[in-house]
């Protein structure tokens, strides 16, 4: 029997994928996290399926559920929410199954960046403007960030910045990166993408954290720096160019 990490997507129960979907209406076991998951989602697995809510539970408890479901030989579906590539908590699960010797997959879903950019309708990468996404996070109490990787140091970049699990302290990220971004760097916040109750800040980094404590949002946000979010003169991409040679010949396909 195998545990399947399923990207449950941002928010929207229809924006999981068909294989996430087509998974978690068969396996007999779901686990998932109950603020994050949405009850439609849920209503897919089978009627006789255990579902089991993990925002109470500890990692062991977590692990403890999905071997003693596979030594009954069911299937699991792990629920993450958005993509479990990213600050999903996988890496840490995965290693104690495979030392328990269970088997797992991992199965991509939408993920929470993503979700906010099309509510923004926006680009993330724009011709000359922009082409490099820095997905980060900021340390409160959390697990400390490796060397190199804190505010201070990736905002030299000037990169678009996508920041997760960072809102509660919008005003000191602002602060921070306001001294290579400058404060009129245009900034967006976007909590609750895809789902109902979506709200959508723009603003810059003197002012979003204004409008973040107005609105009252302390979690399940995004927030996207870079002058991508107002760009509109840019050139037309490549790809799209008369200048492209369209004839130019492709590398062979290898015989079979």
């Amino acid at each position: 029997m195998t545990v399947y990490f399923i990207g449950a997507g941002p928010g929207a129960a229809d924006l999981i994928t068909v294989r996430g979907q087509r998974i978690l209406a068969r396996t007999q076991v779901c686990l998932y996290a109950g603020s994050l998951v949405p009850a439609d989602l849920l209503a897919t697995c089978p009627p006789a399926a255990r579902l089991i809510d993990t925002a109470d539970l500890t990692l062991d408890q977590i692990i403890a559920a999905m071997t003693n479901a596979h030594r009954d030989g069911h299937d699991v579906a792990r629920l993450c929410s958005g993509d479990p590539a990213v600050f999903s908590a996988v890496a840490e699960q995965a290693r104690r199954l495979d030392a328990a010797g269970v088997p797992y997959e991992i199965v991509p879903g939408v993920p929470s960046y993503a979700a906010a950019a099309a509510a923004l309708r926006r680009e993330l990468t724009v011709p000359t403007v922009g082409q490099t996404v820095i997905l980060t996070r900021t340390q409160a109490r959390s697990t400390p960030m490796p060397p190199g990787e804190d505010l201070a140091e990736l905002g030299r970049s000037r990169a678009t910045l996508v920041l997760h699990l960072a809102v509660a302290r919008t005003r000191q990220l602002a602060d921070q990166l306001a001294t290579h971004y400058g404060a009129d760097c245009p900034v967006a916040v976007v909590a609750n993408a895809s789902r109902p109750d979506e709200i959508i800040l723009r603003g810059t980094l003197a002012d979003i954290a204004d409008q973040v404590e107005a609105h009252g949002i302390r979690r399940t946000a995004v927030i996207i720096v870079g002058a991508v979010l107002a760009a509109g003169s840019f050139p037309d991409s490549y790809l799209y160019s008369p200048d492209r040679d369209r004839d130019a010949k492709r590398p062979a396909e290898p015989a079979r």
